[in-house]
C-alpha cells in the first residue's frame, strides 16, 4: 500500500534545491564589477589610439604646424629676394617708344646713346601710338642716375606739349652753356630744377630733373640720331 504521508510525492513533483554559495565561498558575487567602479576602483586602461586623440588639442596643432609656417615664411621671403635682388628700381625697355617716334616723326629724332653704366632708364612715354604721319610727336624718357637723382630727356614738336611747357613756362634765362659743340639755353623751373633746352629742326630737345648739372650735361651730350 502506498505511502500518503509526506514522502508520498511523485518523483517528478519534487523540487529539486540549487545551492546558494556563501559569500566568499566561491566566484564574485553578480554585479560585483560594476560595484568595484562605483566605489572607486581603478577603470580599465584606455587604448593608444584613443590617448592619442586626447592630446590632439587645438594648442598642440598649432605647436605642430608652427616650424612648417616659418619654414614657408623664409622660402617665401627667400624668392622675393631673388627676384628682385634687393633693388627698388624698375627698368623699362626704350627700344620701341624710340622706334615708334622716329618713323612718324617730321623732325631728326635724337635720342641718348652710350650713357655711363649706372643710369637706367625707369619710364618712357610717347603719342606716336595715337598720331598719323605729320602730326606733332613727343618723346619722354626718364633715368635713375648713378648719384640716385632722376633726369629726364624730352624731344616734341609740339610747342604745347605738356612735358614741355611745365618745365619751360616761368622759367627763369640762366644764360646759355656749350655741351658736346652744341649751344643749350640754360633756365631754372618753377620747381627749382636746372633745365637744358634748345631746338633741332622743328623739335625742341628738353633736358632736366633733380640730377647735378654734371648729369644733366652727360645726358646732353649722349644725344645723337636714331
Amino acid at each position: 500500500m502506498p505511502d500518503t504521508g509526506q514522502h508520498g510525492q511523485h518523483p517528478e513533483e519534487q523540487a529539486t534545491a540549487v545551492p546558494t554559495p556563501a559569500p566568499g565561498a566561491g566566484g564574485p558575487a553578480v554585479g560585483a564589477t560594476s560595484a568595484a567602479v562605483e566605489a572607486g576602483g581603478a577603470a580599465p586602461a584606455a587604448s593608444p589610439a584613443v590617448d592619442r586623440m586626447q592630446r590632439f588639442t587645438a594648442a598642440n596643432m598649432i605647436r605642430s604646424l608652427l616650424p612648417l609656417l616659418v619654414i614657408c615664411l623664409v622660402l617665401v621671403g627667400w624668392s622675393a629676394l631673388k627676384y628682385n635682388g634687393g633693388d627698388p628700381v624698375r627698368e623699362v625697355d626704350t627700344t620701341s617708344a624710340e622706334r615708334a617716334v622716329a618713323e612718324l616723326a617730321g623732325y631728326p629724332v635724337l635720342v641718348p646713346r652710350g650713357l655711363p653704366e649706372g643710369w637706367r632708364p625707369t619710364s618712357v612715354r610717347t603719342d606716336a601710338g595715337a598720331a598719323s604721319a605729320g602730326d606733332p610727336v613727343t618723346l619722354q624718357i626718364g633715368w635713375y642716375t648713378p648719384a640716385e637723382e632722376y633726369a629726364g630727356y624730352v624731344i616734341s614738336d609740339d610747342a604745347d606739349a605738356e612735358a614741355l611747357t611745365a618745365v619751360l613756362d616761368d622759367a627763369t634765362d640762366d644764360g646759355t652753356e656749350q655741351v658736346a659743340g652744341q649751344t643749350w639755353e640754360r633756365r631754372t623751373a618753377p620747381n627749382g630744377e636746372t633745365a637744358l633746352t634748345r631746338t633741332e629742326g622743328d623739335a625742341t630737345l628738353l633736358v632736366t630733373g633733380s640730377a647735378s648739372d654734371e648729369e644733366l650735361t652727360t645726358l646732353a651730350a649722349s644725344l645723337q640720331p636714331y
